[in-house]
């Protein structure tokens, strides 16, 4: 009966062998990533980086996730998703070794050309896995377990991040953390060898050039991605420099924004499972709308928050974002031909991420007019993004 119950468990939740060797992965090498990826503006002022250095990271990071997302999508779908993710960890895996053995700021930079593109370069990878295992009425629980399980390091990370920096230092324990990241890009890299069984690479002549690829944006695709643009502008102007309010203008410390950001992941994960049995049986458009509303909410309650009390609320709607995401990520894989979505999936956030790349670089000089113009201006943003999406997103629905 015990077993009968766990299967029955395992097929609500989508968890078949490849899926459940994918969760391990994304445990690992996140954990070991969101140790040390959170206090990175910390860790470049530190070590002389300056505010812009802060600004020029953020930029870097969106804009080399919009240049790696196609070819990630395209190696996924040309060499398999196996051969693919292995690939991508081993790159991740570099990056930490750069920043391990040269403790400087302009190493950093180097570096995280190689480890913050991992996310960005597997994710087509990984839904075009999720498409290929599970049938389409469990697409979105697929993503949703995926974006739930990456939760648990990215709530983890931070709260162990947090002590080393408050035992060590922020030079000495951000280096530690990244020790400890390769480490477990290592077992991870193992465990991708033996567990995830191989698929077989796309029989098609695969577009390597993206310009090429355009017309397989559908109109309604399209309304998304301007709208997601807009969003993603509201979220990447104040990101990078959260950390740098909570600790330097609030005055709370390491281990408290650790506990922020502990807080942040649960409440993502505490809606993920519901939210994606709801968006699998009814019409999407309420739950990327519900999610476009609190990304624009986000950084004003931020702007007001004074206190660490104050700060749990506001990182409680902060992981109330999450709410519609695996929808809409969901939504990119249905709409993208069948043997060619992982490329498509690619093409979508290269197109986002190029441009949502300025809001990044952007948000160090409005850092440095003041912090309240750099919060308003992000939710004026998500306003605007959030409007678009309510008037021509389209509705979607699996019959």
């Amino acid at each position: 009966m015990k077993q009968h119950s766990l299967k029955k468990i395992a097929a609500f939740l989508g968890l078949e062998k490849n899926m459940a060797a994918l969760l391990t992965m994304v445990i690992l090498v996140g954990m070991g990533e969101k140790m040390a990826e959170r206090f990175l503006p910390l860790y470049l002022l530190a070590l002389g980086g300056g505010v812009l250095s802060v600004g020029f990271l953020n930029g870097m990071d969106n804009l080399l996730s919009a240049l790696y997302s196609f070819p990630g999508g395209y190696f996924s779908d040309k060499l398999g998703a196996k051969r693919a993710l292995i690939l991508f960890n081993i790159i991740a895996m570099l990056g930490f070794l750069i920043v391990i053995i040269f403790p400087y700021w302009q190493a950093v930079i180097i570096g995280s050309i190689f480890f913050l593109s991992w996310t960005a370069i597997s994710l087509p990878a990984t839904m075009s896995l999720v498409s290929k295992v599970l049938p389409q009425n469990k697409h979105t629980m697929g993503v949703s377990v995926h974006s739930f399980v990456r939760r648990i390091p990215m709530a983890l990370g931070p709260v162990i991040g947090g002590v080393l920096i408050s035992r060590y230092g922020e030079t000495l324990g951000v280096r530690i953390a990244f020790v400890v990241a390769f480490i477990f890009g290592g077992v991870s890299l193992l465990l991708q060898q033996m567990l995830i069984e191989n698929n077989a690479p796309s029989k098609i002549n695969l577009e390597r050039n993206p310009f090429k690829m355009f017309p397989l944006m559908t109109p309604a695709l399209n309304n998304l991605l301007i709208s997601d643009i807009l969003i993603r502008f509201c979220e990447q102007i104040p990101y990078a420099f959260v950390v740098i309010w909570c600790i330097k203008n609030v005055g709370i410390t390491p281990v408290q924004f650790g506990i922020l950001s502990a807080i942040e992941m649960a409440t993502a994960m505490f809606i993920y499972i519901p939210i994606a049995y709801l968006a699998d049986k009814n019409a999407k458009k309420p739950f990327i709308i519900i999610t476009f509303v609190f990304f624009t909410i986000f950084p004003i309650f931020l702007l007001f928050s004074r206190s660490f009390l104050l700060l749990i609320l506001a990182f409680i709607i902060r992981g109330l974002k999450e709410f519609g995401e695996p929808t809409r990520k969901t939504l990119i894989m249905q709409l993208a031909p069948e043997d060619k979505k992982a490329s498509v999936f690619g093409l979508y956030y290269l197109l986002r991420d190029c441009i949502v790349s300025i809001a990044a670089f952007g948000g160090a000089f409005l850092w440095n007019i003041s912090p309240a113009t750099n919060f308003i201006w992000a939710s004026i943003c998500g306003l605007i993004g959030t409007l678009y999406f309510v008037i021509r997103g389209k509705d979607f629905k699996i019959n």
